[in-house]
């Protein structure tokens, strides 16, 4: 799930235009921070974000990667190809001198002339290539025996090996077209039967410079063959400019039939010439090759010629050289079909990255939040010896937040453990903290500053706070009455120096919050568990998180230096050998974006954000100690799992589009429902951890169809972000205050009763 394990609401960032903090450092024990970030003010960063070039390029390379694959399964002929089999069709269209004439027509003139080949002349002719492995072997077959032939290419073969194609040519060989797809033109248009030719042409001109006047149409054999369908495409293609082959002999070497069979049915009888029928391409074509080292010096010594078809009617040769716009347009084409080539290369071996980073990731997903559930959830489990019972400083960084605040702020009044409330007003400008003040609720306080960021406000409200134990929340969130008991009961364990509590997702009737919800669930629910396991908790939730004040001014506070100052300063806590836990009956409600543009934002931030955090402690990867085991272990697995695993994924959907067009369409459809059932899975074990109805889960198909994709060009958009040097400016998304009361939930008793 993209970004899941990041389930927090839209003000983890900042508020506004950045001023001088207010208050001084606790104690003088706050370590000086280095390499900060500066400062711009807020119309500077707007300015430098340049949001239309980053929405363009993910596009554009969306745009880029569809159309090689759509390049690659044209030119690999699975699509617009024809191969029905015709029924037999009168003749009586068809002039007898055709149907009794030689095998070579010529229908670009006035009327229709058929020409033979003169005795002992042979044109061997090869059908459906190049092929990689057997025309080589054919060439190299015809050089050995000085021979030449004509070889009738694809167009899509040729784009595929133009090489081929340029050494037939250089080595003598005629090269006729032989379509682009290989359809039977008799069922096609004329408009069909023009694109064939000139796309067949446009690989010839590309491959080896040259264009072509000869032709023979897929699926033909003799002259004879001719009837009421055939004959008027026949005619139609003379017009055209070309001169159209069929044959005198069929090896019928396709059938496999065996070397000396093919050369009986090749040779021609009585000495006559002879145009013969083989192919190089289509299939294992040893029989063939085989067939060919006989044949040539037999024939040879019985006086036969082999020539090229134009050599053999003494006529002009059938290559025009071309030059200028038209070989360069060509050129062009071959290139694009070698891109989408090599294209189709990288993106099979980052699928089978991808489908191994997935499959491991649900796997481990699977395994260690079951350990993790068996272990928080026995009876004997406790985190420490002694419960937690003192007071805690509850710090909710506010910036008009009007339509949530009160029932914010009324359910940490109504919490079951003893708690004072701080609210920092970071300068908002509809009455946030008026609103507050006028509740006049018991161990309620207002901290006012000027508009800071929220980075800035927590630091404020650290300061203000009385307690050891600190618990963050957002503005828009609401706690259950027991949500800050379960979320402190970690710091029984003096080696704790942060907790993750269990933010739900509380407006989720709409279907963007059904989605949304189940991103909640499975990252919260499975990621979180599997990471505490791991000991590498990249993020404490803005929504619902807690902080020993010790450990907290040691990790250096909350930094603005990212986009993700929760997730900077989780990552922090571990270089310092903090233990980081998840809290799953710590259950808060918080509310979700409600619409694209408020996802869009919200998401954009926090990948981004998370990539800054993972440059800013990259240095963990060489250090030792703990800061080295969580550099080694932590930036890994959130790199693989967050960062690149996402930015791959859609390779998933975008071969399952392209398996459903090009075939085999079964075999793609049964791997995407395995994968889908498998996300089900994990999803279904995620929603029974945490008790949740299983309703929601009907619209996951429809989200892996179209939320996901969000997700994914979100983080697309966020590496180009980094990789161009662009600035993010904080974001305010609009909230509605839908979220009004914790919904019931299950205490954590009975769930621990429900383990595994």
């Amino acid at each position: 799930m993209a970004r899941a394990q990041h389930a927090q609401h839209a003000q983890r960032g900042g508020r506004g235009t950045p001023v001088r903090r207010t208050g001084g450092t606790p104690q003088n024990n706050r370590p000086k921070r280095t390499g900060r970030t500066s400062r711009t003010p807020r119309s500077s960063r707007t300015r430098r974000t340049r949001l239309p070039l980053r929405y363009l390029l993910p596009t554009l390379l969306l745009v880029a990667v569809v159309a090689m694959l759509l390049l690659r399964g044209y030119v690999h002929s699975e699509f617009l190809a024809d191969h029905r089999v015709r029924p037999p069709a009168p003749v009586d269209q068809v002039p007898e001198k055709i149907l009794k004439g030689g095998p070579v027509l010529d229908a670009r003139g006035e009327k229709s002339i058929s020409h033979r080949m003169p005795d002992k002349t042979m044109v061997l002719t090869f059908d459906d290539g190049p092929d990689p492995e057997w025309t080589p072997k054919v060439l190299d077959k015809l050089k050995e025996h000085k021979a030449h032939g004509v070889f009738f290419v694809t167009g899509t073969m040729a784009s595929r090996y133009p090489d081929l194609v340029k050494r037939m040519v250089d080595e003598g060989h005629e090269v006729g077209l032989h379509t682009f797809n290989h359809p039977d033109l008799s069922f096609q248009s004329k408009n069909r039967i023009d694109w064939e030719l000139a796309q067949n042409q446009l690989a010839l001109e590309g491959a080896a410079g040259v264009r072509t006047s000869l032709f023979r149409p897929p699926y033909s054999s003799k002259a004879d063959a001719l009837d009421n369908k055939s004959w008027p495409v026949t005619q139609y293609i003379g017009k055209r400019g070309y001169i159209t082959a069929f044959i005198d002999t069929d090896s019928e070497d396709w059938k496999k039939p065996g070397v000396d069979e093919i050369i009986r049915r090749a040779t021609p009888k009585d000495d006559k010439g002879a145009v013969v029928l083989m192919h190089d391409s289509g299939g294992d074509r040893s029989q063939t090759v085989a067939a060919l080292d006989r044949f040539l010096p037999d024939m040879a010594d019985k006086g036969y010629k082999f020539h090229n078809l134009t050599e053999a009617l003494k006529a002009p040769s059938a290559h025009t050289p071309v030059g200028g716009f038209e070989q360069w347009k060509g050129k062009a084409w071959v290139f694009a079909v070698s891109l989408s080539e090599k294209a189709m290369g990288f993106l099979v071996v980052a699928l089978a990255v991808i489908g191994t980073l997935v499959f491991a990731r649900f796997g481990l997903m699977l395994l260690l939040s079951a350990l993790h559930a068996r272990k928080v959830r026995k009876r004997t489990f406790q985190w420490g010896r002694i419960p937690i019972t003192e007071p805690v400083s509850v710090l909710v960084p506010a910036y008009n937040e009007r339509e949530c605040i009160e029932n914010t702020v009324r359910s940490l009044v109504a919490s079951d453990h003893p708690v004072e409330v701080i609210v920092i007003d970071d300068g908002s400008t509809d009455g946030t903290a008026d609103i507050v003040e006028s509740l006049r609720l018991p161990g309620v306080r207002v901290v006012r500053q000027l508009n800071s960021g929220k980075p800035a406000a927590l630091n404020n409200g650290v300061r203000h706070a009385s307690y050891e134990l600190i618990v963050m929340m957002d503005g828009d969130t609401v706690f259950e009455p027991s949500t800050v008991r379960e979320l402190v009961q970690p710091f029984a364990d003096p080696y704790v120096g942060a907790v993750a509590g269990n933010a739900k997702v509380g407006n989720r009737n709409s279907l963007i919050g059904a989605w949304q919800h189940i991103e909640y669930v499975m990252g919260f629910n499975l990621d979180r568990r599997m990471y505490d396991l791991l000991g590498c908790m990249p993020t404490i939730p803005g929504a619902v998180g807690a902080f020993r004040r010790t450990a907290l001014w040691r990790a250096g506070g909350m930094s603005d230096d990212t986009l993700a100052e929760d997730t900077d300063v989780t990552m922090a806590l571990h270089r310092g050998g903090w233990k980081v836990v998840y809290a799953e009956n710590a259950r808060a409600w918080t509310e979700a974006p409600e619409s694209v543009q408020q996802l869009w934002s919200q998401r954009y931030r926090w990948s981004y954000g998370t990539m800054q955090a993972i440059w800013k402690h990259r240095r963990a990867l060489i250090e030792s100690g703990p800061s080295g085991r969580f550099g080694r272990v932590g930036l890994p697995f959130v790199s693989l799992f967050m960062v690149f695993a996402p930015l791959l994924a859609p390779l998933i959907d975008i071969f399952l589009i392209y398996g459903l067009v090009f075939g085999p369409t079964g075999k793609t459809l049964a791997a995407w429902v395995a994968v889908l059932g498998i996300q089900a899975v994990c999803a279904a074990y995620a929603f029974r951890l945490d008790k949740e109805k299983m309703t929601p889960l009907i619209s996951l198909p429809l989200q892996q169809v179209l939320y996901r994709q969000l997700m994914y060009v979100v983080l697309l958009q966020s590496w180009i972000t980094a990789l161009t040097g662009g600035r993010l400016r904080w974001q305010k998304l609009r909230r509605t205050g839908a979220v009004g009361s914790a919904p019931t939930q299950p205490s954590a008793p009975g769930e621990r009763a429900g383990a595994l």
